[in-house]
Parts: C-alpha cells; structure tokens; sequence
C-alpha cells in the first residue's frame, strides 16, 4: 500500500483518498515498531473524524503490546506535555489543526516530546506502515483514560508572576477548535485580576464559523471586532489545536507575527539576563533590534519547528519564535505552545501601562515588513534563480540559511521555495521606509509573477 500522507515532519492528508482509519492502525503498528517505546500518549481534535481515527491508531499499538494512554480532546501541546510528564516513549496527537474541514493529520513525538522528522524515524514509519508485513499481533496492549490538564495548567501558571497585576480585558476566541475547555481549565486557576470576553468557544466538529485559523486575513474580523465591542485591551484567537496563538491589539488590529516574535523576546530578556533567543529567517531585523537592544542574543534558524528545537537545544535558548506564530520554549520540553504567548503578552501589557498597540508601533515604524506573499509558480528553481540574477550583483550581504536572503543596507528580501507546493515565498523588510517597501514588493513581484 502507497501512503501519501506522509510529510516533512508530520502526516496530513484529505480523509478517503490519504487518510482513513487501515492507514492509521499501520501508523500505530509502525510507530511500535520503530520508536519501540512501552508507553504512548494520544490526542484529538474536535473533528469528526478524529476520534476514530485516534481508535484506529489504539488498534494498531494495543496489537504490538503497547499501554496506551489516552488524553481525550485536547491540543497538541497537551499530548507533548503528557509525553513527557507521564514518561511515555512518545506522543500521536490526531489532528488537522487548520486544515479543510475534509482533511486530518497525525502529529508525532518521541521520548521528551522530542520531535520527529524523516531522519529521526519518520521515513522508517512511513516504509514499514506501507509494507504492512507486521504478522501476527503481539498483544498484550492496553488503553487507559488520563487526565494530565491538571498539571499541565499549573505548570502553566509559573509563567506569569501574578504579584502587580493590572487588571486587564481580553477577548478570546478559541474558533470553535479544542482551545474552549483548556482555557477554561486554564482562567480557572491563573488568580488574576483579568477578565475574559469568549467568542466561538464551544468545540464543535462542524465549524459553523470557519476552520479555525487566523492568519487568514477573512478569519480575523471576529476577534477584532470582538474586541472593539468589548472595550478589551487584547484579543487572542487560536487555531483548531492551538499550538498557534494570534494577537489583536486594543484597536482589534492584527498584530503580525515577526513583531510578536520581537515582543515575546523582548520579554524573556527582561525575565533572563543575556538570554538567547531564536527566530526564523524570513524577516529578522525587529527582533535582532529588540534583543540586542534588551541584553539577549539572537539567533537565526531556519523555518520549522524540528529546526528550531534543535537550535534551542544547542544554544540552551530561553525562547524561539516563527513569524506563522508558533512559539516554543525551553521550560515546555522546547515545544510550542499556543497557550503560553499569550500569559506572556497579557502580563507586559499589564505590567507597562501601555497599550499593546504603542508596544508595537515603534517596531512596526523601525522595520516595516510585507509579510509573507506566495507566488504559484511553474518552476520553483526558474523562479529563484531568476531572482537571485536580478539582486545578487546589488546585495551588500547574502544569507543561505533559508532559502536565498539580500541584505541591500536599507532594505532586506527573503525568498524560499514551498517544499511541498509549486509556490515561492516572499518576504520584505526595511528600515523604517513604508515607500521603499511598496516599491520593493511591486517590483520583485512582478519578476516572480512571470515565471
């Protein structure tokens, strides 16, 4: 049997034609046998189709004699949070995050909530879940109901100091998705002075306001409307599993992600003197300011999270941001989590006085940014080679890390190839140049767009 589902890091697929619940019992049977670990932890998401899948999944480790212990709803960061709390061998959490309503996944981890890629086990699960040739089960397995939301929300609480609190209102929107019940789990122990406006917050697997997922610019009306109405001083909305986490300020404008990644780092300098704080490669320049300017060390990556948790390891790095707003932090097992960003955000701007909006306005003059455009094209190395041809001879600095990066003094460009579309990605940033930036856009736009 030929698998598709199966990605760079995780397993997404369209239910039916990828996906179905034979695919995941050769999932559960293969990751047996390749990780070889005594104990499993499993999750979902609200979807439909996810709690037979996580059954499926069961079907395949109880045959190879596994104990299986099983979270329920929940979000991603709860099944890497169980992992390692319960000492489990690994983690499968079943969910599509903000996928098409016909589609679901798979999310893995190994011993520690350590990731897994092809290199580390994913290939190998992927050939022996296709060649299907287990034989008889092993038996001997078993499922067991746990309910680990109790620890996992006062670890949580450690993140925030709640001495001098200012009280605070915010607008959280949980789409629908499996944020509802952990928030409130999570509000429920926190003892502070903040007050919570919840919009779309009954999980429901029929998503009757949209799959869950806010860098949508359409998805984003809900939480900054919300926000207007109820005079809040934030609004948070999350995706279907919440291990990403969007910001509105108290004018429900969006707050885009690299000045996110600035302000969360900003904060754990503040927390950690001399702190090292990890960012991806796209769009740099307000974090590498705001770090450098707060004591700490900035350190590239490339994009993805099994990148980033690498580095952070390395490196011991309190913090590590992308701009598509995961967030991963080295006391959470360096995963990333949905719910701590926010704790974080909430606490700066009732601590500082200071509108979320003023926090980021200085930024957001320093170093506009396009924010990343996506260009279909028909050849993605056509594309970047002809890019490359135009602006190499003009670049003071070039950067491979991540696709091809230009430093040209007053202004930066990154372009990266879609590892699994025809699409290219672009990036532009500058030093406080709003005019140089449109010019910029429009013009390497209209390069890529004749590929």
């Amino acid at each position: 049997m030929k698998i598709n589902c199966f990605k760079s890091y995780d397993v997404r697929g369209k239910l039916g034609e990828d996906l179905n619940e034979e695919v995941c019992e050769r999932i559960g049977r293969a990751f047996a046998r390749v990780m070889k670990p005594e104990i499993v932890v499993t999750g979902r998401d609200i979807r439909a189709s996810s709690e037979g899948l996580q059954a499926a999944l069961h079907r395949g480790l109880i045959a190879e004699g596994i104990t299986v212990y099983d979270i329920g709803l929940c979000g991603t960061e709860e099944v890497y949070f169980a992992t390692d709390h319960l000492g489990a061998g690994g983690g499968l959490m079943v969910t599509a995050s903000h996928n098409p309503i016909d589609y679901n996944g798979i999310k893995m981890v190994r011993s520690g909530a350590r990731p897994i890629a092809a290199e580390t086990g994913l290939a190998d699960i992927q050939d022996m879940a296709e060649a299907g040739a287990f034989g008889d089960p092993r038996g001997g397995g078993s499922v067991e109901r746990r309910d680990p939301r109790g620890d996992y929300v006062k670890h949580l609480c450690d993140y925030v100091a709640r001495d001098g609190l200012k009280p605070l209102k915010i607008v959280v929107n949980a789409g629908n998705g499996a944020a509802g019940p952990t928030f409130d789990a999570l509000a429920a122990r926190l003892d502070v002075p903040w007050t919570f406006a919840r919009v779309n917050h009954e999980p429901d697997s029929t998503f009757p306001n949209g799959i869950p997922n806010p860098l949508l610019p359409e998805n984003r009306s809900a939480t900054g409307d919300a926000v207007i109405a109820h005079g809040a001083d934030l609004g948070v909305a999350w995706d279907g599993d919440f291990d990403r986490c969007f910001f509105f300020d108290e004018t429900g404008a969006f707050l885009d992600g690299e000045y996110v990644v600035a302000l969360l780092g900003r904060a754990f300098c503040a927390k950690e003197l001399g702190a090292r704080i990890v960012y991806d490669a796209r769009v740099i320049w307000s974090t590498m300011h705001e770090v450098e300017q707060a004591g700490g060390q900035a350190v590239a990556s490339r994009v993805g999270h099994s990148h980033i948790k690498k580095i952070m390891r390395d490196m011991d790095a309190a913090y590590g941001g992308e701009m598509s707003a995961h967030h991963y932090f080295r006391n959470f097992m360096y995963c990333d989590s949905g719910m701590i960003p926010w704790l974080l955000v909430a606490e700066l701007v009732s601590r500082s006085g200071a509108p979320l909006s003023e926090m980021v306005a200085q930024m957001r003059r320093d170093f506009p940014s396009s924010g990343e455009i996506n260009f279909t094209v028909s050849d993605r190395a056509v594309a970047i080679a002809a890019f490359e041809t135009t602006y190499a001879p003009l670049a003071r600095a070039t950067d491979r890390l991540d696709g091809i990066s230009f430093d040209m003094g007053d202004w930066r460009v990154n372009v990266r190839a879609s590892n699994t579309e025809p699409v290219v990605r672009l990036n532009v940033e500058t030093r406080g140049d709003c005019a140089l930036l449109d010019v910029k856009v429009t013009e390497i736009s209209a390069l890529l767009a004749r590929i």
